[in-house]
């Protein structure tokens, strides 16, 4: 029987991920389609925008597939508990599936993940298509990252958010190193000078055979990302990344994960400038990754989706409020040493 495929996304806080999910689904061609979404902490935001998209994703049935959510933050770290018994689950009903789409958390590593799919149970019935490396074009081309202090240094400018841990550093680059596709997204952001020196600063940590594309939104045709064929299961124990040289060592060393934190701001219904002059405070005075939510302006219909990266935010309406559905404010924060009350304050609450 032919083995199911399974496309794995990974890619850091805020690059694109579920925008590339959303945009997969909407245009599979009919193809029936598994997703799993691996989300950091108790966030259900990634999800809830997915279950959005028009194809492939109800809700688990007998009939169908659908949305399996790992909640652990890491999926790396529980791949036999959390993420081993839903492949099987999916093997069980391939006849009813086409592919399976797997979106890690932004802290995730894709190599031990890539690894269970090597596994004789898995291996006869299952097989990695690709793993997507979604890197936010704008975040490289400031020098967040980078594995080579001295660049980072060279291109740090006037952000003093550069001031990364080298856990992070070193999660970038492992993320990229399981890589069969690389999307560079946000593209429409740069110059094209820095598109040139963010494409060559990637290719020069990727094999020869793994291409690099720019992006923008992740709005890429489905044919070029399902039905790669790269079996990536075959080949990556020959991958050695920092995460493997720190076990080799018998080093003592935390995940990436181990230093964040998050925080859910469950906040009443505001108007739009009082919300942006909340956000802006808010990145504005603590160490904030990543923002997500939606929001709720008096008097509107819509529901307003609510994505910010550093300093940037994306505020439009997607949806219309259900009648059955509380009117709030939702807004989950990734970040250093947050704190709930400290962070609700800044939207006078």
């Amino acid at each position: 029987m032919k083995k199911l495929p399974a496309t794995v996304v990974t890619g850091f806080l805020g690059s694109g991920k579920t925008t590339l999910l959303q945009n997969v689904l909407k245009n599979t061609d009919g193809l029936r389609v598994a997703v799993i979404v691996n989300e950091f902490g108790a966030m259900d935001v990634d999800t809830e925008l997915v279950r959005q998209c028009a194809v492939g994703c109800e809700d688990e049935t007998e009939s169908g597939p659908g949305i399996y959510e790992l909640a652990n933050g890491c999926i790396c770290c529980t791949v036999q508990e959390e993420f081993h018994p839903v492949l099987e689950q999916l093997i069980e009903r391939r006849d009813q599936i086409d592919h399976i789409l797997i979106e890690t958390s932004g802290l995730a590593l894709p190599k031990p993940l890539v690894q269970a799919f090597a596994w004789p149970e898995i291996r006869t019935a299952c097989t990695v298509d690709a793993v997507i490396t979604v890197v936010d074009g704008p975040a490289v081309a400031a020098g967040r990252f980078a594995d080579d202090p001295d660049a980072v240094q060279a291109q740090r400018l006037a952000d003093d958010s550069l001031d990364h841990t080298p856990e992070l550093i070193e999660l970038f680059s492992d993320q990229l190193s399981a890589a069969d596709l690389v999307l560079v997204n946000k593209s429409d952001s740069l110059s094209a000078d820095q598109l040139t020196a963010v494409t060559d600063t990637i290719t020069a940590k990727l094999p020869r055979a793994v291409k690099v594309l720019p992006t923008t939104h992740c709005a890429l045709d489905s044919s070029v990302l399902l039905g790669v064929g790269a079996a990536a299961e075959d080949n990556i124990d020959a991958i050695h990344t920092h995460h493997d040289h720190h076990h080799h060592h018998g080093e003592e060393h935390h995940h990436a994960h181990d230093v964040f934190s998050h925080v859910v701001l469950d906040l009443p219904p505001m108007e739009q400038s009082h919300l942006q002059a909340g956000l802006d405070a808010l990145v504005a005075a603590h160490t904030v990754f990543r923002v997500k939510g939606h929001a709720a302006i008096p008097d509107k219909p819509m529901r307003m989706l609510v994505q910010g990266v550093g300093e940037r935010f994306d505020l439009h309406f997607d949806r219309r409020w259900a009648a059955d559905e509380t009117r709030r404010t939702r807004l989950v924060c990734i970040g250093f040493d947050l704190d709930q009350s400290v962070l609700e304050a800044h939207f006078n609450v």
